[in-house]
């Protein structure tokens, strides 16, 4: 079975400072990667690397990532938009700050149709309410026609969901998606990028500190400290029995209900 994306010997450096070194893993078709660590670990740095959003100082120094047989880091930029978004989508700590606010969300997700060649509007309009519909949105036409800002924090971050879906990308990057929220909302969102998983197949590489996420939705796991990858492998076997004397430490800070 061949991956859907693989890094191998990762570094990467902001301003010739290295913030992530010598990172590998792989992520199979359909299956959910989980990214654990402390704030500042290198996380999301990973995440941006394979979409080319390091921005201004970034630079992946040393090793590959591989999307089937292309090495993103080396990519033309066009090539490298054309992938974004049909291929491989990202989801955002808060998908409220990657809407316009003066334009309806149904207008901004048309220009990206059209960013990857879609020129019909009426199949646009009912592909768009079929999934904000198969998310569990009870009016997705009033989803469509509403701003940004005429939706909670928690509906704005379900919609970046399904817009993330909506070319039906084989991989889906998520950075923090539940942090910002409350607890009920986090379940609505999990179950969202389950159900993703479920209809189309999607793999996930998914960027949290929370550790029940990571339970939850997991098949396997990387625990990041300062950079580095200090335990790998599948989720229940690194829960129950962790190797890594950070793994316990992260493990042991969870706060758990005692009857």
């Amino acid at each position: 079975m061949s991956e859907i994306i693989r890094y191998e010997h990762v570094d990467i450096s902001y301003y010739e400072k290295r913030v992530v070194q010598d990172i590998s893993f792989a992520v199979q078709p359909g299956e959910i990667l989980g990214i654990a660590g402390e704030s500042g670990s290198g996380k999301s740095t990973l995440l941006r690397a394979a979409m080319g959003l390091l921005g201004r100082g970034g630079v992946v120094t040393r090793g590959d990532i591989w999307y089937g047989d292309k090495d993103l880091p080396d990519l033309p930029v066009k090539e490298l938009r054309a992938l974004c978004g049909s291929e491989m989508a990202m989801i955002f700590q808060s998908a409220g700050n990657s809407f316009c606010a003066i334009r309806t969300v149904g207008a901004q997700l048309w220009e990206m149709m059209q960013a990857h060649g879609k020129k019909d509007k009426v199949a646009f309009a009912e592909q768009a309410r079929d999934i904000l519909a198969k998310f569990g949105f009870a009016s997705p036409g009033r989803i469509l026609d509403s701003y940004p800002f005429e939706l909670s924090g928690g509906m704005q971050q379900r919609v970046g969901v399904a817009a993330a879906m909506l070319l039906q990308p084989k991989l889906l990057l998520a950075d923090e998606p539940t942090s910002a929220l409350d607890v009920t909302v986090q379940k609505q969102v999990i179950e969202e990028m389950l159900l993703a998983r479920k209809l189309f197949g999607t793999s996930i590489l998914l960027v949290t500190h929370n550790i029940g996420v990571i339970r939850k939705m997991a098949d396997e796991v990387l625990i990041m400290k300062d950079g580095a990858c200090v335990e790998y492998g599948n989720t229940h076997e690194v829960m129950e029995r962790p190797q890594s004397a950070y793994t316990k430490k992260l493990l042991a800070a969870v706060p758990c209900l005692r009857r």
